[in-house]
């Protein structure tokens, strides 16, 4: 006998559920008319590039979810739904293929194997993760789906799915009854249901399947017709947000918009792309960026979930004309909100979905910056930058004053060519606590046989930071400068020992005409501690944790090059529960060194950051690669009184430990 299912069995009258779904359609594709005439507001933004790659990202994100799938009970929850829904809709669409192509999807091994096994257990997957989902909202309920606002429209839209799923259960369960159907145990969801009919008079069954048949109908056509008006919008624009992702490096902002009527930068909607008004709809509300942001878990007012939604609100009362006149900067999102960013990432990495919160925020700080609306250190920082080229207000002749007193010469690369053009940086340069670090990095270099050159006085900043607070003018200047500079000097790739300047000169310098390769100092000290390099004398006999910087980690995918040295070096290495690509924030980024602290702190990231270190098991050394996180650490274990159990080190002070002065090749 030929396993088959009747098509349509006991509903004579069919046909008639498209005059019934014709409303919920009309009300679906208004909702959808009305959801992208909210995005056309915004700019133009080219998004259509590197297609493949696009489409790419969607199987992987939308389809499996990858990233969704990095925690464990939501990522299972989700998926379960996700492809659960999927499979169905797929199957809804064989039937269909059946009834008005003859296709016999409901017949043979297919309709056995895939339309009645498969789907009814990726239908039971949907069930159960829509009620882990029910469950994690009405009992577990995590802080971060609910702060610093609700999202109790979820449990309406929950109920709903979980009314369509089993209703469909009910509907199959019934016709399993009544037709008696041999096959019916191939469909284990509809037989699981089907028990609860047993015994009920053939009458009756055939008059219940009607009345759920249509019920489940309908129950589908209104979640279909509420989908653009409700929460689950992300269904729908998720993807979307997925395929038109920046496909350029973390580490590299888009260029300004502009001046518009109110000044450079975005103080209205208008303002901003139409991808990033596309981002406030694509939102899912899972807080997975706001339980990695630094800023919302130090204290501060920024939440990057609490953003979104309040540019999202923000955007529909804007086109429904209730917004009462409020402003997007001031009254929407507030000052503390905009400038209490780090610009680590962390939100970007963290989203199932791709919305890029860090380019608004500085977008809406071009604006403030334009207006003067800056922190008054942070303007004091800007003004010196300006007038002295760098950060810290020093003199422009006291930059190369880390090298007095070395045992060696370090080229002028304006004069002589080498390898390397080192790119010091200001805090490398001018700062105490950071130094050492760069001397001990000179020592080593020089006594590994590296060619390397600086340029002495005349380098001035890089402009990483004061491009992410909002002074594209400055960022601007900067460039220009030290690219007439470096475009008279004769070397082959360009090494700095600061992430923050690493980031902007292979991220940002291109688009002014750079092409010099880019490497950080632990690429290079990576090379030397390979068979081929330096002599080890001796090994490191100490437990060390490692911090990734956000700049060189997250933003640019370097992990494995310090840990690398750090073996060779014989230390035993402990990671932090907070490492890689999940790397906590030192607090020092996105010009926030350069600012006070901001009102409501409860604990400084760098102090949340060598408590996280201080805590591992007999580890006496947390290992930086950052001369900002110098100084943002040593002054951590002080305030922390961990000074007398966490020793901050950098990573060349360890390699100049454990080398000696003969070398037995080059870099």
């Amino acid at each position: 006998m030929t396993p088959m299912r009747e098509l349509n069995w006991n509903i004579a009258e069919h046909k008639l559920i498209y005059a019934v779904f014709l409303p919920f359609l009309i009300v679906f594709l208004w909702g959808v008319f009305v959801t992208m005439r909210r995005w056309l507001l915004g700019r133009p933004d080219p998004r259509w590039d590197r297609l493949w790659e696009r489409l790419v990202g969607v199987v992987a994100q939308a389809g499996v979810q990858f990233r969704i799938l990095r925690e464990a009970y939501a990522g299972v929850l989700h998926a379960t739904l996700s492809w659960g829904f999927f499979v169905l809709l797929a199957a809804t669409c064989l039937v269909l293929l059946q009834e008005y192509l003859g296709l016999p999807t409901l017949q043979g091994p297919f309709y056995l194997y895939f339309m009645s096994l498969v789907v009814d257990l990726f239908g039971v997957l949907a069930l159960v993760g829509t009620g882990m989902a029910l469950l994690r909202r009405w009992v577990l309920k995590p802080k971060r789906l609910v702060e610093p606002r609700g999202s109790d429209g979820y449990s309406v839209l929950l109920v709903l799915i979980f009314v369509i799923l089993a209703s469909g259960f009910v509907v199959e369960g019934l016709r399993i009854v009544a037709t008696r159907d041999p096959w019916g145990a191939w469909s284990p969801g509809g037989w699981l249901f089907a028990q609860a009919f047993l015994g009920m008079p053939q009458e009756g069954l055939e008059r219940l399947h009607r009345i759920s048949w249509w019920g489940h109908a309908v129950a589908a056509f209104a979640f279909i017709a509420y989908l653009p008006f409700s929460r689950a919008m992300h269904i729908l624009v998720a993807p979307l947000s997925i395929f038109f992702r920046s496909l350029e490096p973390l580490g590299r902002l888009p260029a300004g918009g502009g001046a518009g009527a109110e000044g450079p930068g975005a103080s209205s909607l208008r303002q901003l792309t139409w991808k990033h008004l596309l981002d406030l709809d694509a939102c899912t509300e899972c807080g997975r960026c706001q339980a990695a942001c630094p800023a919302w878990l130090s204290g501060a007012p920024l939440s990057p979930k609490g953003l979104v939604l309040d540019l999202r609100d923000h955007l529909r009362a804007r086109l429904g004309h209730s917004n009462g006149g409020r402003a997007m900067v001031g009254d929407v999102i507030t000052r503390e909100v905009i400038w209490s960013c780090f610009t680590c990432g962390a939100c970007h990495e963290m989203c199932p979905v791709y919305i890029e919160p860090v380019p608004k925020i500085v977008e809406m700080r071009r604006f403030l910056t334009s207006q003067g609306d800056v922190d008054a250190t942070l303007q004091d920082t800007l003004t010196a930058t300006s007038r002295y080229g760098n950060s810290l207000g020093q003199s422009p002749r006291a930059r190369a004053r880390w090298t007095q007193g070395l045992d060696v010469t370090i080229k002028d690369i304006r004069r002589e060519r080498a390898r390397y053009l080192w790119f010091v940086g200001d805090y490398a340069s001018y700062d105490p606590a950071a130094r050492d670090a760069t001397r001990a990095a000179a020592r080593v270099l020089h006594r590994a046989g590296v060619d390397f050159g600086i340029l002495y006085d005349g380098e001035s900043g890089s402009g990483n930071d004061a491009r992410r607070v909002g002074e594209e003018g400055l960022f601007e200047m900067l460039v220009e400068k030290n690219l007439a500079t470096m475009r008279g000097c004769e070397f082959d790739e360009i090494m700095t020992t600061d992430p923050h300047t690493y980031n902007t000169l292979k991220n940002e310098y291109p688009r002014f005409g750079a092409t010099w390769p880019v490497v950080h100092y632990s690429e290079v000290l990576d090379r030397l501690v390979q068979p081929d390099g330096v002599r080890l004398t001796r090994k490191l006999s100490r437990r060390v944790t490692y911090h990734d910087p956000c700049y060189l980690g997250r933003y640019n995918g370097v992990f494995d090059a310090p840990r690398r040295v750090l073996r060779a070096l014989g230390a035993e290495l402990v990671e932090m529960p907070r490492n890689r690509r999940s790397s906590y924030c030192c607090g020092a980024g996105g010009g926030r060194i350069w600012m006070k602290e901001a009102a409501g702190i409860k604990e400084r990231p760098a102090e949340s950051r060598v408590r996280e270190a201080a805590a591992l098991d007999a580890v006496g050394t947390l290992v930086v690669a950052c001369p900002k996180e110098m100084a943002m650490f040593r002054d951590a274990v002080k305030t922390t009184g961990l000074e007398d159990r966490l020793v901050i080190k950098d990573l060349a002070e360890l390699v100049e430990e454990a080398t000696t002065l003969e070398v037995s090749g080059h870099a």
